[in-house]
């Protein structure tokens, strides 16, 4: 079939050969033997007799000569001039011609300029349009709008290795697999194992995903494709599965390769059995059609595609059966141990005390994910450099802490004498109750100078080691220390306020959860009463109401039960308040004097709580 193609391709060229010969062999005849003259030589010529032909054109009249003139020309040409005005003419002894005007440029504008002023008003709709929709970049972007916009990181290129992640041992042991099966793919599968086509990252926001998915890549030194879930639905139906195709022929042409697709929730979304108007059409299309990729990969050839996402619950259930997501990978909040490993990775690029323990720094920071931890390295730096350190000690990282859990301080809010005394007996009594009962939190700082939008004091309190567990005790004495503040109230000036708004919404939660979710009721029995929650985020609104799912009288018996757990404990906080008046009297009055106590000098104000044995 080459050989045929050549051989149209010879002919083809010969042809072309021939006709240019031709052209120019017809040009050079005729500029050897026709001469262009004005029209009043022509009509001399005639008049002398010299011309044996003439031929009329539109515009032209063209005479052959009865013999060569003294150039060797044998036809003569000349502009026709009409006769009247030959005839006016001829009566002077001047040469004259006529010009034919060339319209050819104002024909061509006569079509190009509207064509063109159309062109430029659709071009700049077009580049608009495609701003808005993300940054297509122009009309050849436009034009391209089904290919996938995935960013390609050959090899090394991600900058990241394992080396990079940290606290994550687990889910790099999982990974691991990834990259030895990439590098090796036939020593790996030598027993007839085969690699899973799609593994998916689950896990909090924060928590590194993203950084696992390049670090493996960084690992394996294979291409490595990234997109994010949101990039593949557009305005345009169609355009989602067609960007599908395309990343997944991309992927193919440069195997072995990593798919990387973040944010998975915004493509994958479960389907639903009836759509509202104008409803998800387009994403089920291009849902449909990376499960039709997915079963049509062979895994061996190299290719792996990972995932993630925060909200694995909404994910459809055709994504996750076996063939397709193989394997889930939790990537969980760090515990003490892996909030070190992390702290120690972020610090690299800051100057640190000599003494500084990083240990301690894990234990102010019970729950921060990795890019929380980040945050806070990043904000310890800053105050250090804002208080003109040389580097940057436990007490930058303790106002770091304080900063991103409290909120920023609000100096300029001044308070009267009378609340500032309400602030300080409410944020004591906080502290006190908690300090008072066994097994409780620690309490790192209370301050009565305004932070955040709407607190105007606060009490930190940082556990001291991770827990997994909480006994029914251990949860009430929770809503003890949060009922602390307002018992203080109500102790000391007999009425209460709106500073325990946010108290009592956190105590109401616990106890409905108490008796809700955790079946630590006696009178509601072992049974849940309650939908579950999203798995990885905390979204108050997306709580399902219980109301729906239990009969009028249940309702009354929970509601009855979450009343009685909270005055029951509300009335063991006042009472630990009552027993310990003078106690709390003169911590008030300190907190007022100084507006911040640190851990060292409550320990020794409450030193009478705790008598030695």
């Amino acid at each position: 079939m080459g050989d045929n193609t050549t051989q149209r391709w010879n002919v083809g060229y010969w042809l072309m050969a021939v006709l240019a010969l031709i052209s120019l062999q017809s040009l050079w005849q005729a500029q050897r033997t026709v001469e262009a003259v004005p029209y009043s030589q022509f009509e001399k010529a005639l008049a002398d007799g010299h011309v044996a032909e003439v031929v009329l054109g539109e515009t032209t009249i063209t005479g052959k000569l009865k013999s060569p003139d003294a150039k060797g020309k044998t036809v003569i040409v000349a502009n026709r001039v009409e006769p009247a005005v030959a005839e006016r003419l001829s009566k002077y002894d001047v040469p004259y011609t006529r010009v034919v005007e060339s319209t050819l440029l104002r024909d061509l504008m006569s079509w190009i300029l509207p064509a063109a002023v159309f062109f430029g008003l659709w071009y700049f709709v077009i580049r608009r349009i495609a701003e808005k929709q993300g940054g297509l970049g122009g009309l050849g972007s436009f034009m391209s709008i089904g290919k996938s916009r995935a960013k390609v990181y050959v090899e090394t290129n991600t900058g990241v290795t394992f080396a990079d992640v940290a606290g994550v041992d687990e889910a790099k042991g999982e990974l691991q697999e990834i990259v030895s099966f990439l590098k090796d793919p036939k020593g790996y599968g030598r027993l007839g194992a085969r690699m899973p086509k799609g593994v998916l990252l689950v896990g909090p926001p924060g928590t590194g995903k993203t950084l696992l998915a390049k670090a493996v890549a960084g690992e394996a030194a294979v291409p490595f494709f990234s997109i994010s879930g949101s990039e593949f639905v557009e305005m345009f139906v169609g355009v989602g599965a067609a960007r599908v195709r395309d990343l997944f022929e991309q992927a193919r042409a440069k195997a072995p390769a990593i798919i990387f697709i973040d944010e998975l929730d915004a493509l994958g979304r479960a389907r639903g059995a009836a759509s509202p108007i104008g409803g998800h059409d387009e994403r089920e299309q291009t849902l449909n059609q990376l499960l039709s990729e997915l079963d049509g990969f062979d895994s061996s050839s190299g290719l792996v595609l990972l995932s993630a996402t925060n909200r694995p619950e909404v994910l459809d259930p055709a994504l996750l059966r076996a063939g397709r997501f193989d394997r889930q990978v939790l990537v969980d909040r760090p515990d003490k141990a892996g909030r070190v490993q992390i702290l120690h990775v972020h610090v690299r690029k800051i100057r640190l005390a000599d003494r500084l323990d990083l240990e301690q720094v894990a234990a102010l920071t019970t729950g921060f994910s990795g890019a929380d931890l980040a945050n806070l390295c990043n904000e310890a730096a800053l105050a250090a450099t804002r208080r003109g350190g040389d580097d940057v000690t436990l007490a930058d990282f303790t106002t770091a802490v304080e900063r991103i859990v409290a909120g920023l301080e609000k100096k300029n809010r001044v308070l009267s004498p009378r609340d500032r005394e309400v602030v300080a007996y409410h944020e004591m009594g906080h502290a006190l109750v908690a300090l008072a009962l066994p097994g409780s939190d620690k309490v790192h700082k209370v301050s009565i100078i305004p932070r955040g939008i709407g607190a105007l004091g606060y009490t930190i309190q940082r556990p001291t080691e991770d827990r997994f567990l909480m006994t029914r005790e251990e949860l009430e004495n929770k809503i003890m220390v949060l009922l602390g503040g307002r018992a203080a109230e109500k102790l000391v000036f007999g009425h209460l306020s709106t500073g325990a708004a946010d108290d009592l919404a956190k105590v109401s939660d616990i106890a409905r959860d108490m008796a809700l979710r955790y079946g630590m009721v006696d009178d509601l029995g072992f049974v849940t009463y309650e939908s579950p929650r999203p798995r990885f985020l905390d979204i108050p609104e997306a709580a399902p109401n219980a109301g729906p799912h239990v009969g009028p009288g249940t309702q009354e018996r929970i509601d009855e039960a979450v009343r009685k757990i909270v005055m029951d404990v509300f009335d063991r906080s006042l009472a630990l308040l009552e027993q310990h008046r003078d106690l709390l009297d003169r911590c008030a009055r300190e907190l007022l004097a100084k507006e911040t106590l640190d851990e060292a000098a409550l320990s020794v104000l409450v030193a009478p709580l705790h008598p030695p044995a």
